[in-house]
């Protein structure tokens, strides 16, 4: 088995490698970013990628659906901190080769992801599996808590700026960006940049004259 660890944390690499190790028969190799995992995926079109969502420079799940289509025979295993069900539900929507595994997971539960993926089947971790099933509940505007930080960058996207245009403006990485970017996002309910414009628009964080200029 071909793994391709797209994960830019040293400790949760670190895991990873190691439960790979165990297992035996399994090539690991460390994507550093989207071009590095894309030249991996061309080269072993069955990888399996364990991919970090909320910190790998990956911009959304239309883009992730993109890269499915390019390499429909690889595995995709989204292990991150957080996921928010309306994500992870549009992205098992794409194909059963996206699985679900959130960090918090018992180390029995990321082997048996790993062994799924082996056998190209889809794996989703107990939490989550729990998440999805539980009755949604609705957030009303006033229970979204962005920070300071945040309300920036969301202004910035409502006014047509990209992630790497954000990040030089603030003298930041397009990974920070793009992971606030993302948080913002998830804590909105919101999937494109159209519908975090119309939350902007309504929250008074851009004057409509400003958005139409």
């Amino acid at each position: 088995m071909y793994v391709a660890l797209a994960d830019n944390q040293d400790i949760t690499r670190a895991g990873m490698m190691y439960i790979c190790q165990e297992m035996g028969e399994v090539e690991m190799h460390r994507a550093e970013d989207k071009a590095e995992l894309i030249e991996q995926l061309r080269s072993h079109p069955e990888t399996v990628v364990v991919l970090d969502y909320t910190l790998f420079d990956i911009n959304d799940v239309d883009e992730l659906a993109i890269l499915h289509q390019r390499f429909p025979d690889a595995q995709w295993i989204l292990f991150s901190v957080d996921l928010s069900g309306d994500f992870v539900r549009r992205v098992i929507a794409i194909s059963p080769r996206f699985s679900i595994l959130l960090k918090e997971s018992p180390i029995q539960e990321i082997r048996e992801c790993l062994m799924f993926g082996q056998r190209h089947q889809r794996y989703i971790c107990q939490r989550m599996a729990e998440l999805l099933l539980a009755p949604q509940v609705v957030s009303s505007e006033e229970d979204v808590k962005l920070t300071p930080t945040e309300m920036e960058i969301l202004k910035d996207i409502a006014l047509g700026q990209t992630t790497r245009e954000i990040a030089e403006r603030r003298f930041s990485s397009f990974h920070t960006v793009n992971t606030h970017r993302k948080n913002i996002f998830r804590k909105l309910g919101v999937n494109n940049v159209h519908e975090a414009t119309k939350y902007a628009l309504r929250a008074g964080l851009v004057d409509s004259a400003e958005y139409y200029i």
